[in-house]
């Protein structure tokens, strides 16, 4: 008789069918997304205002810039060295069991963050324990996708793996709308004046402790609800003696790898002037906005977010997800790039103007998010897909990081008002000849 799998006590004890097992695995890919995203923006937006907790005294303002980034910088730098890691766990050992540590380590480490003592009590090991403990946060953090994401893609029927993309990708946005109610609920709880004040000793320690019981309740789920992929299970049996990253660089798979790659730095140089650019160099500092404005400007961009993803999965599902991107990616460079030259140089805008302009800009450069990881997925092979998956989505990221440095640039060419419409433009540039490398996808069997 043969033995029962962990996949199998899961099935039979809750009678899952096909459907339930479809959903549960949606909904654990939605809310890693929204763990993801909201661990990410913990020091943003929650421990920024409280970093000198963790500083000596005195410190110039270049180098505190320089501390302040590298928090946030470390996180980023760990994600793909997870997407990595948890992408081979992935192919070699289940979606669901990559899933479920890489959650699971996550949790622990942002519950360690809210119990760091600060440079008062140890001194600058507090700030070294902090810069540390986000790195591997991000290793985590990284590894989170690369199993939940194939996992659902997988389990959803090729007429709706453009929903699922989008629904997934709503979880972006939410956490972003999330952690900023959180923080704006403990400022107005615990106030913050000075070190020695509620928020800076105990009150930031709050929204970690949070998001480390959301990683626990993660966790549970998937130990609970979520199935192993069918179609990994099908081929868990065959798997070739090489590990995956070995076909991704000298494989059938690694034309595949070239052309993601291409298409997400495009597309992540775009994301990166929505979500780096326009919040300061654009709102704060252009238009002047006061950190109220700002922030309800943010804000209801992205709750116009969650909806504009799914809308962009359902287009593309049906117009064809390459076609997408080769259409979308020239209305970047153009009507995105004229929006973002608009609010970069016009004078006087209203409030409600700038509000409506920066949702039409956000809906319409973010587009692509909708659609990827769907793309993404569908490009690789069932052996190889979550690796190719994560590192292609993540390792992506490190040239379009650099835009500070091509935006001085750029700046140096031209008058500086023009250099983030000019960057926006390259960006999506890149990102449709990326597409226009690759297939069509939105037919294929990915089993």
């Amino acid at each position: 008789m043969k033995a029962l799998t962990a996949e199998d006590v899961v099935r039979e004890e809750s009678g899952q069918s096909i459907e339930v097992r479809r959903r549960n695995a949606l909904k654990g890919a939605m809310f890693s997304e929204f763990i993801d995203m909201f661990d990410i923006y913990l020091p943003v937006v929650v421990l920024a205002p409280v970093l000198r907790y963790f500083q000596p005294a005195h410190l110039s303002g270049g180098m505190e810039t320089i501390l302040a980034s590298l928090v946030f910088i470390t996180t980023l730098l760990g994600r793909p060295v997870g997407a990595l890691i948890f992408g081979v766990v992935a192919d070699r050992v289940g979606r669901r069991k990559a899933s479920i540590w890489s959650v699971s380590g996550f949790g622990v480490v942002t519950l360690l963050i809210a119990l760091l003592p600060g440079y008062g009590q140890i001194g600058i090991v507090s700030y070294g324990l902090l810069v540390l403990l986000r790195f591997i946060d991000g290793i985590f953090l990284g590894g989170g996708y690369a199993g939940a994401v194939p996992l659902a893609i997988e389990y959803a029927k090729k007429e709706q793996r453009g929903l699922v993309g989008g629904l997934i990708m709503t979880g972006f946005p939410a956490a972003y709308v999330a952690i900023n109610l959180v923080a704006m609920l403990m400022f107005a709880l615990f106030p913050l004046n000075g070190l020695n004040s509620p928020y800076a000793q105990w009150g930031w320690r709050i929204p970690f402790v949070l998001g480390a019981a959301l990683a626990a309740v993660l966790a549970t789920y998937y130990v609970r609800h979520v199935s192993e992929s069918e179609i990994w299970q099908s081929t868990a049996t065959e798997k070739p003696e090489k590990l995956p990253l070995s076909d991704l660089l000298f494989g059938k798979s690694v034309r595949s790898l070239v052309q993601v790659m291409l298409l997400m730095t495009g597309f992540w140089l775009t994301q990166n002037i929505i979500t780096i650019f326009v919040p300061t160099g654009l709102l704060l500092h252009t238009l002047h906005l006061g950190s109220f404005a700002t922030t309800s400007t943010l804000l209801i961009s992205y709750f116009v977010l969650i909806f504009s993803y799914i809308a962009s999965g359902l287009f593309a599902q049906k117009i064809g997800r390459r076609r997408f991107f080769v259409s979308v990616g020239p209305l970047i460079a153009t009507l995105g790039a004229g929006l973002l030259y608009v609010l970069s140089s016009a004078s006087g805008l209203g409030l409600p103007t700038v509000m409506l302009l920066v949702c039409l800009l956000s809906v319409l450069v973010t587009a692509p998010w909708g659609v990827l990881i769907t793309y993404i997925n569908e490009r690789f092979a069932t052996d190889v897909r979550a690796t190719g998956f994560g590192v292609g989505f993540s390792l992506s990221v490190i040239v379009p990081s650099f835009y500070a440095f091509y935006l001085n640039g750029l700046s140096a060419v031209m008058p500086a008002r023009f250099a983030p419409a000019v960057l926006l433009a390259i960006g999506g540039v890149i990102g449709a000849i990326g597409a226009l490398m690759g297939p069509e996808t939105k037919d294929v069997d990915i089993g």
